[in-house]
């Protein structure tokens, strides 16, 4: 066997080349120096079959692509690119952090190139649509088109009829397209970004993807999830029946799969059964994995936005606001008696609770920011950190988060809870397989002096105007007897918000400039 790499082929001296001619259509017998060659270009689709028929082909991205884009990639994201574009279906389970986004364009984007691939539609969050994958595709690849579908459904059958290289679609939105995607048998790679949200398969959402990527035009899935199994192992069965239904090793039935990993010890009640994490890693195939422990030549703090949408009871409050420094929700009005003072009930309005008059607390719906911590949460490694400006938020928060993840996994720290118990929940959360697994902070309650090494995770739930603050808070997994790389989240859904964390990001002021962001708000 002879690579040719001016020709991107590999050559073949055989006594029966019809053994490899018959079943790859692109190959070619060549006569080279009186001897009779296969010729087989050098792609993925070729070299899967060739390594199917025994024959060691090396992967051919890591022989010709040239990784465009701001950064050079690590060493994990070449093997993970380069293994989803010799896999039509696969899950990359690699952690939050070591960029799954960029490692599955820089796959597409070969594959395009060798006219493996079309067009890519993207299915992820609506916090990842444009600050992950949008924001990625105009960094990195700016010979590449990419078209959100967000909107009404008019507006995104109306976006899926123009041309684009990758469609980006969130996860409840792709049941407004579908009918429209069976006759684009041109879009023949999808993206599933966050594929844990597909654990159900009762769920119209597990429905509608089943639809479109298997009762469809074929198409090329790949699956990204850091966290495939949140909550049980049980969680990893939906996710194979829809992206690799045809492995072997996958039960047919849910039952069967939830008997080999899960044993009922009451009427209502399930345990894990030792073995289970074997089991689930049989069924998860083919995939490729790497965790932050993995990979050495990560910075030592990695950080992301997830954007989130206003709900429309925010919107109308937050405009209120904006225009006429007083709002009303459920009867208590919101006052802010000069721009200052406004600067920080729009953050509040942003976060779901707002001081009324005379101190009392406005509940304004929120779902989709709670969403995504929730979300980060599960994804997160190690133990998680939650930062929150208000206390009002800071306690409602904890108390939503409680319900989801169990009272003795989330504790609070504020200024109404005293030293001692606050050394007691320290304690506790640093032991890295016991204790809580979360902890909802008031940024200034934890600035300073604390380790916190437990934890992998930050998120800021809303902005600070401090970077003193926002730099030693953050400070808190970076300590003595950290070993692991840290991810910093900031949630976003408002212009304010974004300003002011740029303005964190690059240490720059922004008390002062609060007044200036109000103003760009006021003329959106």
């Amino acid at each position: 066997m002879l690579i040719y790499k001016e020709k991107q082929a590999v050559l073949l001296k055989l006594h029966q080349p019809s053994r490899v001619t018959t079943v790859i259509p692109t190959a070619k017998l060549v006569n080279h120096e009186g001897n009779t060659l296969v010729a087989v270009p050098h792609r993925p689709d070729e070299a899967r079959v060739l390594r199917q028929l025994g024959f060691d082909v090396p992967e051919p991205m890591k022989e010709y692509y040239d990784w465009p884009g701001q950064y050079k990639p690590f060493s994990a994201q070449i093997e993970t690119s380069s293994f989803l574009t010799m896999n039509s279906r696969a899950f990359c389970l690699n952690s939050m952090g070591l960029g799954k986004t960029i490692s599955a364009l820089w796959a597409y984007d070969y594959m395009r190139s060798v006219k493996q691939a079309k067009r890519a539609l993207v299915i992820c969050p609506l916090s990842t649509m444009e600050r992950a994958w949008a924001d990625e595709i105009f960094r990195s690849f700016p010979d590449m088109t990419a078209t959100v579908l967000y909107g009404t459904a008019k507006r995104r059958r109306k976006l899926l009829a123009t041309k684009a290289d990758i469609y980006i679609i969130n996860t409840d939105g792709l049941a407004t397209v579908k009918e429209d995607l069976a006759s684009r048998g041109d879009i023949n790679l999808v993206i599933v970004d966050e594929a844990a949200l597909y654990r159900n398969q009762g769920t119209n959402r597990w429905k509608v993807l089943n639809t479109v990527i298997n009762r469809q035009t074929p198409r090329r899935v790949w699956a990204l999830t850091g966290a495939p199994t949140p909550n049980e192992p049980t969680d990893a069965w939906a996710q194979c029946r829809v992206i690799t239904p045809a492995n072997p090793e996958l039960p047919k039935y849910f039952n069967k799969f939830r008997e080999q990993v899960m044993r009922q010890v009451s009427p209502f009640k399930w345990v894990t059964r030792p073995g289970a994490a074997e089991a689930v890693a049989n069924i998860l195939k083919p995939s490729i994995r790497y965790a932050l422990d993995d990979v050495l030549d990560l910075p030592e703090q990695i950080t992301v936005t997830r954007e989130v949408e206003m709900t429309p009871e925010q919107k109308v409050v937050y405009k209120d606001m904006v225009t006429k420094l007083r709002a009303n929700f459920g009867g208590d009005p919101i006052l802010a008696v000069n721009e200052a003072v406004k600067a920080g009930k729009l953050m509040q309005i942003a976060c779901g609770v707002a001081y009324g008059h005379n101190g009392s607390e406005v509940v304004i719906p929120a779902a989709p920011r709670v969403d995504v911590v929730k979300e980060v949460i599960e994804e997160s490694e190690g133990k998680v950190l939650v930062f929150v400006p208000f206390t009002s938020v800071l306690t409602h928060l904890a108390a939503d988060l409680q319900t989801e993840f169990g009272f003795d996994a989330v504790e609070m720290v504020y200024g109404d809870v005293t030293k001692d118990a606050r050394d007691k929940i320290y304690s506790a959360f640093q032991k890295r397989d016991e204790g809580p697994r979360v902890i909802v902070a008031a940024p200034g309650t934890m600035s300073h002096g604390l380790t916190l090494t437990a934890a992998t995770t930050i998120i800021w739930f809303a902005p600070i105007y401090s970077n003193e603050i926002y730099e030693q808070a953050c400070a808190r997994v970076r300590r003595p007897g950290q070993s692991r790389t840290t991810v910093i989240v900031h949630i976003s859904g408002s212009l304010v918000e974004k300003r002011c964390y740029e303005r964190l990001k690059n240490k720059q002021r922004i008390q002062g400039t609060l007044l200036d962001l109000l103003e760009e708000e006021e003329t959106i």
